[in-house]
């Protein structure tokens, strides 16, 4: 059996939470972590998200696994809520489906990610547009 990339979003999409711009703080006052998974030129390029953890996505698994020897030490459990966040809102909901698969009941992704956010807060980047195009380095 094959799958498409859109197939592949479809099934993730069906098994996470979606987020929205004005949720993030209302996540992290309650105690869940909002996880900014783009690569460093990316961020550099778009901008960073306000109290974001970075944890790129090579090693997102490592670092968030409660039982790992490399995890972070925000992490306490897999009730605890996590929101990935990605350029466009398209690898993040992908990353988000393997926290899942991991057995994290609360994985949720940004809808739109980075992008949306910041057109948001008022800060949207000059020239970067959204869509799967505009997530490409964060594939």
């Amino acid at each position: 059996m094959t799958a498409s990339p859109d197939d592949l979003l479809a099934r993730a999409r069906a098994r996470i939470g979606r987020v929205t711009p004005a949720d993030l703080a209302t996540v992290a006052a309650e105690g869940g972590l909002v996880i900014d998974i783009r690569p460093s030129e990316q961020r550099r390029a778009e901008g960073e998200l306000d109290g974001a953890l970075v944890i790129e996505r090579n090693v997102l698994e490592w670092r968030l696994d409660p039982a790992g020897s490399h995890r972070i030490p925000e992490v306490r459990g897999y009730d605890q809520p996590v929101v990935i966040v990605c350029s466009a809102g398209f690898a993040s909901s992908l990353a988000a489906a393997s926290l899942a698969d991991m057995g994290f009941e609360r994985a949720a992704d940004l809808a739109g990610g980075y992008l949306a956010w910041a057109d948001w807060a008022g800060r949207s980047p000059p020239g970067v547009g959204g869509g799967p195009a505009g997530d490409a380095g964060a594939r």
